[in-house]
């Protein structure tokens, strides 16, 4: 058996070995650097479920008016607006993250992410500043906004790129439950709080508490995450390189990609539409369009999102059995044909119609929240992963996710059709379909432009 040698030259690690170009992970490291990941997805995701859930009462805060369908709109684009920032962000941050490393940058999303989260809990209303208010709500968007254009990208190569190659969507399948644990405790807090308080004490001062908790979560996040070491993929690229990380054009992560960017792009639209829809969108769309108890819509999508926690590590390590294609393949397929009975029987209006349709749209997104994490850091080489990653994802997210709330809320208000969230989705399980159709499959496989990855004993 050969010797195993250190990944990085010069500097103290111990996350892997390489022996005969294999590299074997250390257990302990991978699952610290999990955990890492996720808590910061999960606080960043803890902020946007709490500004979706408590909508209708920051736009009676910040966007006075007695039209409440005008203060929604104006909230989702404060919401939107931070979107619109994100590919300035990735650009950023993607490509130095492929130069000096992904652990500092994410160090760096995280403490952006955590301050512009808390400022938003000290933000006077409209009443006491006037136009300053909701001026100040946007610079902390944009704020916000800018830093999650290196998060998702930088967390999700993290752990593929810590992860044994036969582990890879099993532990790629815990950012998003990171993702699900932020939503689960925004929207808990939120319910609570709707039902302790008035509606007086809400609009007044209850509001900030959720914004104001980001503080203290962003300084455990930035000790887990400054207690990593970089990735062994990143790693030997610095040995290869003899010397600091060269600097990659951005020509490069962008032209010389392009086919896979155009994937990237078609996977994370089908995803994030369908996340911001259900996640994001649906609370407010039970409570404005539909007339729903406010509390008891906020409790069904609590329970769609435990119910979502429950399945999707079994979902990941499903997409390491058959392979993540085939597992987004049926989330499209679902969606492309079961939207429209789902939402029929959220307009039911009952309890138990509104709990089986948005359980259904849940069950059919955790198809993507498993296997996304571990396919797309999978469609890029080690080289330019963050920086392409970044790019790719964060333009598909600010045209088509984040803007789901705002678009599909004017689409009703045009239209009149309540039926509009249903055919948004489909269109784009049609897209992310054709996307799936051209991906090549990655379970079980090395990263491109990487050494294969065994688990460790």
């Amino acid at each position: 058996m050969a010797t195993a040698t250190a990944v990085i030259p010069h500097q103290k690690t111990r996350s892997a070995t390489k022996a005969h170009d294999v590299t074997v992970t250390d257990p302990a490291l991978v699952k610290r650097a999990v955990k890492a990941a996720a808590l910061g997805n999960a606080m960043e995701w803890f902020d946007f479920g709490v500004y979706s859930y408590i909508a209708v009462t920051l736009g009676k805060v910040f966007f006075p008016s007695g039209n409440p369908t005008a203060q929604l709109l104006s909230t989702f684009g404060a919401f939107a607006a931070a979107f619109l920032v994100r590919p300035l962000g990735g650009m950023v941050f993607g490509p130095l993250g492929d130069r000096v490393g992904r652990q500092k940058v994410l160090a760096v999303t995280m403490i952006m992410m955590a301050a512009g989260t808390f400022a938003i809990g000290l933000i006077p209303s409209y009443a006491t500043i006037g136009v300053g208010a909701p001026i100040l709500l946007l610079a902390a968007r944009l704020v916000q906004g800018f830093s999650t254009g290196g998060e998702y990208a930088g967390a999700s190569t993290f752990i593929a790129e810590y992860a044994p190659d036969k582990k890879r969507g099993f532990f790629g399948s815990w950012l998003e439950f990171g993702t699900l644990a932020g939503y689960i405790g925004g929207a808990g807090l939120v319910t609570l709080m709707t039902a302790l308080l008035s509606s007086d004490d809400l609009t007044s001062w209850g509001w900030r508490i959720p914004f104001l908790i980001a503080g203290p979560m962003g300084i455990i996040g930035l000790y887990l995450r400054m207690r990593l070491e970089e990735t062994p993929a990143f790693a030997a690229e610095v040995e290869k390189a003899e010397a600091a990380r060269p600097k990659v054009p951005l020509r490069e992560m962008v032209a010389g990609q392009w086919k896979a960017l155009l994937l990237c792009m078609g996977l994370v639209l089908v995803f994030n539409v369908t996340d911001y829809m259900l996640l994001s969108y649906m609370p407010s769309y039970l409570t404005s369009e539909l007339k729903y108890d406010e509390t008891h819509g906020l409790l069904v999508v609590l329970g769609v999102m435990v119910l979502m926690m429950i399945v999707q590590p079994f979902a990941g390590a499903l997409t390491d059995r058959i392979g993540r294609r085939p597992v987004i393949a049926a989330g499209c397929a679902g969606f492309l044909f079961l939207s429209v009975p789902a939402l029929l029987l959220i307009r039911d209006g009952s309890l138990l119609a509104v709990g089986l349709g948005m359980g259904a749209l849940g069950l059919l997104l955790v198809c993507f929240t498993a296997a996304m994490p571990a396919a797309l850091p999978a469609l890029f080489p080690t080289r330019v992963r963050y920086g392409s990653l970044s790019i790719g994802f964060n333009v598909s997210v600010s045209l088509f996710g984040g803007t789901t709330p705002l678009v599909v809320t004017a689409l009703i208000g045009a239209t009149g059709n309540m039926m509009m969230p249903a055919y948004y989705m489909m269109a784009a399980a049609v897209i992310g379909g054709f996307a799936v159709w051209r991906m090549s499959e990655s379970a079980g496989r090395p990263l491109p432009g990487s050494a294969p990855s065994v688990e460790g004993r």
